[in-house]
């Protein structure tokens, strides 16, 4: 038996509104910078992928250089689809006629949400003979971009990066 008396141990009410209370208080700070965490990786991701892919364009385009790839005469030299990355396309230096892998897998555009979408067309593509201010498809793939409206952490769209 205790000294005092006959004490039962717990928590009062007041106690318990108070704990509550301060969890409450750390979940809405700690709400926002898990935001911005995210958000944070899905742009890193994007940075990733885009200079994935744009590394890929540029390798198609310094084989066609090099003769590996034949390109027709008003063939631009640019890959004339995200898949060709992929599939590949046939040496044209080797004897054998091997084929030529640009990409392992493409990635997907980490700021598009819709996962029934194929993931070639989750990137907005800019054809060699469109202007840089106003992207868009055409007979190749100069470019990609993201099709996100969305604005990242330094203000700047997506679209632009």
């Amino acid at each position: 038996m205790d000294v005092m008396g006959n004490r039962e141990y717990g928590f009062t009410l007041i106690e318990m509104v108070i704990t509550v209370a301060i969890v409450g208080v750390l979940a809405t700070a700690v709400l926002p910078m898990a935001n911005l965490v995210s958000k944070r990786h899905k742009e890193q991701e994007l940075r990733l992928s885009l200079r994935l892919v744009r590394e890929a364009i540029d390798a198609y385009r310094l084989a066609v250089d090099e003769g590996r790839i034949i390109k027709g005469a008003l063939d631009s030299g640019y890959p004339k689809s995200l898949e060709v990355l992929v599939e590949g396309i046939e040496d044209a230096k080797n004897p054998k006629r091997t084929r030529i892998y640009f990409l392992r897998r493409l990635p997907r555009d980490p700021t598009f949400t819709d996962a029934s979408v194929p993931t070639a067309e989750t990137w907005g593509i800019r054809s060699y003979e469109s202007p840089p201010d106003n992207p868009s498809s055409g007979n190749d793939v100069f470019d990609v971009f993201s099709v996100s409206q969305d604005a990242g952490l330094n203000g700047i769209p997506y679209s632009q990066w």
